[in-house]
């Protein structure tokens, strides 16, 4: 099983940062990249405890399909997301806020497993880890964007 973690300060209210992370609008901006779309499940607004939403995306050239589930949820301090059904054999992120010198820590916990056994594993070693992790990276630099400005009214109601 591999891990990612990312930490990210931002100067918003944690309430805000907590929202926007679990924002389908959000996510689908900060993916414009791979063509992320929402196709089934919670396909826009915030998506909450047992909800579920699947995505359409092309990475490495491919259109694929993953389905995640909220498996846990304590607002404002943390929610995780799991994979139902998708590419890899299983993946968990954990989302994580704490209250910092005014401002937000938002922490990513991102825990997979790739298919494939060994050849996974050296995908992984060789790109995978590292294609994950600017994704997260690019997610998490949006975040912090639309809750340091007024942009993440357009997304969501305090």
């Amino acid at each position: 099983m591999q891990r990612i973690e990312l930490k990210t300060e931002i100067k918003a209210d944690r309430n805000i940062v907590f929202d926007l992370s679990r924002s389908i609008d959000l996510h689908k901006i900060s993916t414009e990249q791979t063509n992320e779309e929402a196709i089934a499940g919670k396909t826009s607004g915030l998506i909450g405890m047992n909800e579920s939403v699947t995505w359409r995306a092309k990475h490495f050239g491919i259109y694929q399909k993953l389905t995640s589930k909220i498996t846990e949820f304590d607002r404002p301090k943390h929610f995780a997301d799991e994979m139902v059904k998708g590419a890899f054999k299983e993946f968990k992120h954990e989302h994580h806020f704490a209250e910092l010198n005014g401002g937000t820590l938002m922490t990513d916990f991102f825990d997979y497993e790739s298919p494939f056994g060994i050849l996974g594993k050296i995908a992984d070693n060789l790109f995978l880890k590292k294609y994950m992790t600017e994704l997260l990276t690019e997610r998490n630099r949006i975040v912090k964007e639309f809750a340091e400005s007024e942009k993440w009214k357009e997304l969501i109601k305090k």
